[in-house]
């Protein structure tokens, strides 16, 4: 019996459930979508897998290692669908999450929507203890009174429980014993203690995450059971790994105890796929543009690595608006979400404007053209009307699209707004782009970038399909389509490295912190991290070890996070500690204050090791296959274009715009005057008409 070879990803979206199996010898993939069935996205993941190694003939025991992502834990904080938690906290500090930071997200507006808490008042309980900032502890914990907290609270049908006492990032002792006492007490109860969930200082975002945490601990338990349940009756034996939101990879146990860590697996692996190609075609600063059924997502590659923010924000009441979510004190690749994907519906708001988003179709009934009972109009509805997609090969051919229904549902908002079906139907389009432009705008100038200092590479079923319009909005001119970019974030899980990242509060000036305790700190969350890492992938698999620290000059309110040297440190460590958090600074203030002293508040350490056999083949023909025609839309009149199969395409062709490019699970629009390359490694890169060149009105858009 030969070894395994097969490695297999799982990537849950709002409306597709994308599988990739990876031949970890060849670098050969195999790929299918399923559509995300939202009552048991169990059924639909093993359904999708059944189908694809029947499709290929592939047999369950050569799986050698699974890796899943999903945005159910997401939808759950966002939608309110998680457990009945309760919170019991310090004596006196029971109403930290509706205190928050005490400050407004917009300053003049009288009736500011807050995030509402995820524990409401009457499930939170106090207990009597207190340790002080500095570790030492100021009053026992009482175990009866915490006794007496639990146990109202379990009266009162709390399903799961979050401990967060006060200062117990300097001092775990007292969370600990309670996590003891409740175990004990209540054997079952799922109980998150904010030492273990994010030990750091700054108690509202402390106590929001532990709470988020046990919001989604039971929910993530039993989806994670079942999957791994479901899995083995299939015959698949293999570890299941899961995908976290920094972009690495964690086993089942570890992703079960903090699934808060899991919230943007999905995008995360979309961006870690973006830096692996953009890498194979020379593109180190890149905008990784994720285009799904649901919504789209943008992340800023800069030097080869997608950035990544330890702050996060869930279910904002203003998309766009800091401050206006659940902060949660979690490492995650820092992208914006953006509520425009294929599923998107058109409507007229009050103004007699066309508006498209951020309600969705989903997958049930999903758009209009799907046939399952969905009547709105939809982005996908009318992509199919203006030939942008084959409707008998739609999703690899897993099912076929009507445009009669398409045709329908937009004809209904084109008569609303006094338009013909084909205006309408190109008029979603535009304003689905320039939704998405918008956004990237936005998001590339709070890192202080210019959108046209990068190139633009695409993914997901609707990237490549909307891709070059918006990168012409943005005023980029470089567009980059990888192989089966319409599961490249599948792709991206097989591609990841395990990662662990670990923090911990020290809240010293250097100059008072000795380089033996500094060194001493880190080495122990190596130690952890390196521990996660090992049982994920193996003792002996190399690492690399990364440390940072968030840092600001003694007196501010608010730090940085900043790269630091590697150890170990000793005495000739504080200059260049010191140094490495003024070129931080400068990198982002470009000016200092007159002031002297430099704080450690945070340190960080990321722990990662790559994957065996994480290759890709790519996929190129040895002889080009033929093209066919389809009628497109362009400036409001049917065209004829060329289709070129994206598997009979060589490595070296030059293809010319207009003209669409199909792979079963995506379709690369190129506009006029577009050139696209098809390099060695299976990219098409397209560059783009300059300003000049370009025609006076955008590809699907009506001439006036």
């Amino acid at each position: 019996m030969s070894a395994p070879h097969l490695a297999l990803a799982v990537d849950i979206g709002g409306t597709f459930t994308d599988v990739v199996v990876l031949d970890q010898r060849t670098g050969r993939f195999h790929a299918h979508k399923e559509l995300t069935t939202p009552d048991n996205p169990a059924r639909g993941v093993v359904t999708g897998i059944a189908r694809l190694f029947a499709r290929e003939a592939l047999a369950c025991a050569d799986v050698g290692r699974i890796v899943h992502a999903t945005t159910l834990f997401t939808n759950a904080l966002i939608e309110r669908r998680g457990a009945r938690t309760g919170l019991i906290t310090t004596a006196g500090f029971r109403d930290t999450l509706e205190i928050g930071h005490e400050r407004k997200y917009e300053l003049y507006d009288l009736h500011l929507p807050l995030p509402e808490p995820l524990v409401r008042r009457s499930l939170r309980e106090e207990a009597s203890e207190r340790i002080g900032p500095d570790g030492g502890i100021e009053q026992p914990l009482d175990a009866g009174s915490l006794r007496a907290a639990a146990a109202r609270l379990v009266d009162k049908g709390v399903e799961s429980l979050a401990v967060v006492f006060l200062h117990a990032y300097a001092n775990p002792a007292h969370e600990q014993a309670a996590g003891r006492i409740l175990a004990e007490a209540h054997p079952g109860l799922p109980v998150s203690l904010s030492s273990e969930v994010a030990p750091q200082i700054r108690e509202y975002d402390r106590t929001s995450t532990t709470v988020a945490n046990a919001y989604i601990k039971p929910l993530a338990d039993a989806y994670l059971g079942r999957l791994s349940t479901d899995l083995r009756e299939l015959g698949l034996r293999a570890p299941l790994f899961m995908m976290l939101s920094n972009g690495g990879l964690t086993h089942l146990e570890e992703a079960q105890r903090v699934p808060v860590q899991l919230l943007e697996s999905g995008p995360a692996a979309g961006a870690l796929a973006a830096a692996v190609f953009g890498a194979r075609s020379g593109l180190r600063d890149l905008l990784a543009f994720d285009m799904g059924g649901t919504t789209a997502k943008l992340c800023v590659v800069q030097g080869g690595e997608p950035l990544v923010a330890h702050r996060f924000e869930a279910g904002r009441e203003r998309r766009f608006t800091r401050g206006s979510g659940l902060p949660l004190a979690i490492s995650t690749v820092e992208l914006i979400e953006i509520g425009a994907g294929g599923g998107s519906i058109a409507r007229l708001d009050a103004l007699g404007l066309l508006k498209v988003g951020p309600r969705s179709a989903g997958s049930e009934p999903g758009p209009a053209c799907y046939a399952r009972g969905g009547t709105a109009p939809t982005v996908t509805d009318g992509n199919l009307l203006l030939g942008l997609l084959d409707a008998e090969g739609f999703a690899g051919g897993t099912m076929r699209l009507d445009a009669g229904l398409a045709e329908r549902a937009v004809g209904e908002v084109a008569t609303e707004g006094g338009l013909a079906t084909a205006e309408a139907a190109s008029g979603i389009h535009a304003v689905v782009n320039e939704t998405m432009a918008a956004a990237a705008r936005v998001h590339v100038a709070e890192h202080g970038r210019d959108a046209r200092d990068f190139a633009l590479l695409v993914t997901g079923g609707g990237g490549p399909l909307h891709g070059c319009e918006v990168a012409r909005r943005l005023g980029i001119r470089r567009v980059v389509c990888p192989p089966a970019a319409g599961v490249a974030s599948a792709l991206g899980l097989l591609l990841a490295p395990a990662r662990v990242d670990r923090v911990a509060t020290l809240a010293r000036t250097l100059d008072q912190l000795p380089p033996e305790a500094l060194e001493a700190a880190f080495q122990r969350l190596e130690e952890e991290a390196g521990a996660v890492v090992a049982a994920t992938l193996g003792p002996d698999v190399p690492r690399e070890v990364r440390r940072g620290a968030d840092m600001r000059f003694a007196g501010q309110g608010y730090e940085i996070v900043a790269a630091l040297p590697p150890g170990p440190y000793g005495a000739a460590s504080l200059a260049p500690l010191r140094d490495a958090f003024l070129a931080a600074y400068d990198a982002i203030f470009t000016r200092r204050p007159p002031v002297q002293g430099i704080e450690f508040v945070n340190i960080r350490v990321s722990v990662s090791a790559k994957p065996p056999g994480s290759s890709l083949e790519p996929g190129l023909a040895a002889a080009p296959t033929p093209v066919g025609q389809r009628g497109l839309r362009i400036e409001g009149k049917l065209v004829p274009v060329p289709v070129h199969a994206r598997a009979g395409l060589v490595a070296g062709a030059r293809l010319q715009g207009p003209a669409l490019v199909e792979d079963g699970m995506s379709t690369l629009v190129l506009p006029p005057g577009a050139v696209a390359s098809v390099e060695a490694n299976g990219n098409l890169v397209v560059t783009l008409p300059g300003p000049r060149q370009a025609a006076d009105t955008p590809l699907m858009e009506h001439a006036p």
